[in-house]
């Protein structure tokens, strides 16, 4: 249980701020810019599921929009996790405090909502732009955050070499994920995917 009595501490004034092991760093350090992408790809899902609130209520695609909701709603939780890991270097000495992390199934899951999604979906046969509704468009942020976020915690794991297989795994699927989320959605609302067509420029 997490217990948040007062929201400024000021302890962060001089730049520094510390780790979920108690260990202080600078807030530019690479670690707080991995979770931080991360936190911030955490707030471009939830604008998705207010752009799901916000989407018109044709008939039939009801289903759709509360299962595509369910589906984001778990992923939030599970990005909030992958933060937690991330901001929880593995210890110099064994430690007693239990630690979050993603594990397997949570790959194994966006996997298995990917296929779902594309299955109906028609070959690509250009690169897309993003657009496709507001709907698919926040998809799409979310898609590139995704990378950026996928790109922080690469150079983390490279220089500190403590980062769990499994969180690239998770981020490299998730950006995927969005993509074809963003496809479904045009898809089965009926909004017309703008194909890149370099001949035209």
């Amino acid at each position: 249980m997490v217990y948040i009595s007062k929201v400024y501490t000021k302890a962060g004034d001089g730049g520094q701020t510390m780790l979920a092991s108690g260990e202080k760093v600078s807030k530019d350090h690479l670690r707080i810019r991995a979770y931080g992408d991360i936190d911030e790809l955490n707030a471009t899902v939830g604008m998705v599921r207010v752009e799901i609130a916000r989407e018109p209520k044709r008939e039939g695609a009801e289903v759709f929009l509360d299962e595509l909701d369910a589906q984001l709603g778990r992923i939030q939780q599970e990005l909030f996790n992958l933060g937690a890991e991330l901001a929880y270097p593995e210890p110099d000495e064994p430690t007693e405090m239990p630690r979050l992390s993603l594990r397997a199934e949570h790959v194994d899951t966006l996997e298995k909502n990917i296929d779902g999604w594309n299955a109906a979906l028609q070959p690509l046969k250009s690169f897309i732009l993003p657009g496709g509704g507001a709907l698919a468009a926040a998809c799409h942020v979310s898609r590139t955050v995704c990378r950026r976020a996928e790109r922080k915690i690469v150079t983390l794991a490279a220089a500190e070499e403590q980062v769990s297989d499994i969180a690239l795994r998770y981020v490299n699927r998730l950006s995927d994920y969005f993509f074809v989320l963003s496809r479904a959605i045009a898809d089965r609302l009926g909004y017309a995917e703008t194909l890149w067509a370099p001949e035209t420029t």
